[in-house]
């Protein structure tokens, strides 16, 4: 245990055990979208949490190598959707660079302009209000404009480097 500020040994943490350990945190999964001049954006993020409720304020953290994030960056206004049990296509579309995402995946716009999917356990609408470094990740900060959830709907669930369900109260 090091105390009052004082720095221990300094370990090098190995990139793939750190993966393997905070694999074992069960997470969402998100899909971060919106409407640029050219149709639709999107991309699969699994660092999504609400931050603040005064002011209404959630945060993602997009890799900084994502091209769809700094697309979305300069729109301003994306929505989060958190995908359903099912929607593991969905994420795993979304996650691949270079294709039609949108190819067959059927959405509304939002009272705001971005694309908000059918079936999503929640969507958050948020405009862009700070980014921070978070090494090979940026963290963003968004203000929440507007958002819902369909409480029948029960989330999809990545852990362990899998996607997984919810028990299910009959278990």
């Amino acid at each position: 245990m090091v105390a009052d500020g004082a720095a221990g040994p300094t370990r090098i943490v190995d990139p793939r055990l750190m993966r393997e350990v905070l694999g074992h945190f069960a997470s969402g999964v998100t899909v971060v979208t919106a409407d640029a001049p050219e149709g639709p954006i999107g991309f699969t993020c699994q660092s999504f949490s609400s931050l603040s409720l005064d002011p209404p304020l959630v945060a993602l953290a997009p890799a900084r190598t994502s091209r769809t994030w700094a697309r979305l960056r300069d729109i301003g206004r994306f929505c989060v959707n958190v995908l359903a049990e099912g929607q593991d296509a969905v994420s795993q579309n979304f996650a691949r660079s270079g294709a039609d995402k949108f190819a067959g995946v059927r959405w509304t716009p939002s009272a705001h302009g971005s694309p908000v999917l059918e079936d999503v356990v929640a969507w958050i609408d948020g405009e862009l209000w700070a980014e921070y470094d978070g090494g090979d990740h940026t963290i963003v900060v968004a203000r929440v404009l507007d958002l819902d959830a369909a409480p029948d709907r029960r989330p999809l669930l990545f852990h362990r480097g899998a996607y997984g369900l919810l028990r299910s109260d009959e278990a």
